[in-house]
Order: structure tokens, then C-alpha cells, then sequence
């Protein structure tokens, strides 16, 4: 994982950012890199998200939460590429991120509402699934997904 090292008044522009994203609750009982992810994510940093949930991903953690992981590593590489202007690949990842929420099939993991989130996904990325080549078509003005977690603690529902 690059860490990269923020001035004084970035650090505590991203602090008062992230209350609103979750609680202290939250921070004692995720692991760091979900956070973390949660927070570069929000920032428009959507590799530098890929890399911290995959930090975790790669380590020991649950079938679910494995799936968890990568559906939200998907989902936040389909916005990268459409950075750096590769609307196919942004399809490609959108859909199997698509594919692992369905398969987890939970409704909150992680305190994350699931349902929420993948309708803010299909309200920013759908229009990739409009043409067979979604080069063909002009790339819309889209809202990424904000992360927010539900203000309890809950695993999974």
C-alpha cells in the first residue's frame, strides 16, 4: 500500500470529511483499510480505494467478506478507468462488481446498506450498458456513489 502524507490542514479536512461517512463506533470496529478505503473513495481517489480494500482483501478474512471486498474494489476501479477514459473496462468492472453484490446477497455488510449503495452504483454507471460500446456514446455527467455507513454497527443482514 502507498501511504501518501497530507499537510496539517488537509489531515484535518479529510477527518471532519469522514464523520459524516461513519462513526467512532465504526472506526474501533472495522479494520483500517476498509476505513481508510471508505475515505479515499469518497475523495474521488478510486485507485488509491482499490489498493487499501485490497490490502484487505488479500489477507485472512471471510468468504463474505472476500466477496465484500472485491465487489467494492470493482466497483470503485469501474470509476477509475472512466478517469482515465476507458469506458470498456469501466463497463466490464461495473458489471462484475454487479455480480458479486448479487452473490453476496445481503442487504447491509459492514454497515454499508448494499441496496443504497448499488442503486447510487447503477444511478452513475448504468448508462455504460446503453450501447454494445459504451465509446460509441458521450460519456454523461455522473455522481459516484457516496459511502455512507448506517449509524449502528451491523455485520450483515
Amino acid at each position: 500500500m502507498v501511504l501518501r502524507v497530507l499537510a496539517p490542514s488537509a489531515t484535518m479536512f479529510l477527518m471532519q470529511a469522514s464523520l459524516s461517512y461513519y462513526t467512532e463506533e465504526h472506526l474501533i470496529a472495522y479494520p483500517v483499510e476498509y476505513i481508510a478505503g471508505i475515505d479515499l473513495y469518497n475523495a474521488g481517489e478510486f485507485h488509491a480505494a482499490h489498493d487499501a480494500w485490497e490490502e484487505r482483501w488479500m489477507g485472512p478474512v471471510s468468504a463474505d467478506e472476500k466477496l465484500f471486498l472485491q465487489a467494492m474494489i470493482q466497483s470503485a476501479v469501474a470509476f477509475h478507468h472512466l478517469q482515465i477514459g476507458r469506458p470498456g473496462a469501466a463497463r466490464r468492472m461495473y458489471l462484475m462488481a454487479k455480480e458479486k453484490f448479487a452473490r453476496l446477497n445481503h442487504k447491509v455488510f459492514m454497515s454499508l446498506d448494499l441496496e443504497e449503495y448499488q442503486a447510487q452504483l447503477d444511478d452513475a454507471l448504468s448508462w455504460l450498458l446503453a450501447v454494445p460500446d459504451p465509446r460509441d456514446i458521450e460519456r454523461p455527467q455522473i455522481q459516484p456513489p457516496v459511502i455512507r455507513l448506517l449509524p449502528s454497527i451491523q455485520q450483515t443482514l
